[in-house]
């Protein structure tokens, strides 16, 4: 546990992160705009210097908004067989949303999770 657990009660990573909640108090805000991180919690004064989830929202939304764009696509053209400009029209702006939205949601999570669980940079232990 955290030096500070007495002062907070637990906060759900996955609830907190979804909502880009501060992981420490579960009030203040993770993030300033869309993406950009804040240098630390307005409410509880966490600073969050810790946060680095790298690459790994980009690989998860990667994957899960391939599968819902494709998967959309594939099921309109194989039941109403559509022009290919409509498929253009309907899946580039769906596209960007779910991305972008699915970025901000789990890069949130990741975040939320790196708190919860005191992760860091790898580093091999030589003592």
């Amino acid at each position: 546990m955290h030096e500070d657990s007495a002062h907070y009660p637990p906060v759900d990573p996955v609830r907190a992160g979804m909502k880009g909640l501060c992981p420490r108090c579960g009030q203040g805000r993770l993030f300033n705009g869309l993406m950009t991180l804040r240098p630390a919690c307005t409410v509880c004064g966490l600073d969050y210097g810790f946060a680095e989830p790298g690459d790994g929202p980009v690989v998860f939304v990667a994957i899960l908004a391939g599968a819902i764009v494709l998967g959309g696509a594939l099921w309109l053209q194989a039941r109403f067989d559509p022009p290919l400009w409509v498929h253009f029209l309907l899946w580039t702006p769906l596209a960007a949303i779910v991305t972008l939205g699915l970025t901000r949601m789990i890069k949130g999570i990741l975040i939320d999770l790196q708190y919860r669980n005191k992760a860091g940079q790898g580093e091999i232990d030589r003592g």
